[in-house]
């Protein structure tokens, strides 16, 4: 079953540079259906839903591992196997000396337009990745940046507006 959030929620989350998470909020851990104590120091992808694909997460590793940011739509799966929708924007943590030490993660209400489209693109990408693995999701990705004519940042970013 869905959940949702409510307009004015912020999610936000911290986790080392692991993926193991080291803090969260208080509707973090409520949409999660976690408790806290289950939520420390487990790994984040404990929240990943399997309507996502593979793809997603490359392009989210491979932008915060580089201390840059990416904005995603997201479905996250609850404890109890109910799902939420957000639209996600990781970021690197660094110390002072612009050391890589973590990553934050702000997440609020997806536009419910933008949910709708995300959701027929991801589950392309999900029947390429199957067929031919995360290279063919990229593939398929890229090709529907091309038509649209923008690139991934300005299509999540329109998608939410």
């Amino acid at each position: 079953m869905e959940i949702f959030m409510n307009s004015d929620d912020l999610i936000v989350s911290k986790t080392d540079l692991k993926g193991m998470i080291t803090y969260g909020n208080e509707h973090f851990i409520k949409m999660s259906g976690y408790k806290e104590s289950e939520l420390l120091h487990a790994p984040h992808n404990i929240l990943r839903h399997s309507d996502m694909p593979k793809i997603v997460f490359k392009l989210l590793w491979e932008r915060i591992q580089n201390k840059m940011h990416i904005n995603a739509y997201v479905k996250n799966k609850t404890k109890n196997g109910d799902f939420y929708w957000v639209f996600a924007n990781v970021t690197a943590s660094v110390d002072v000396d612009n050391k890589l030490i973590g990553y934050y993660s702000v997440r609020r209400k997806p536009s419910e337009e933008g949910k709708k489209r995300i959701e027929t693109l991801y589950a392309s990408l999900l029947q390429a990745e199957r067929v031919g693995g995360v290279n063919a999701s990229l593939k398929l990705l890229n090709e529907t940046l091309n038509h649209s004519g923008v690139n991934y940042d300005e299509f999540v970013i329109k998608l939410q507006k």
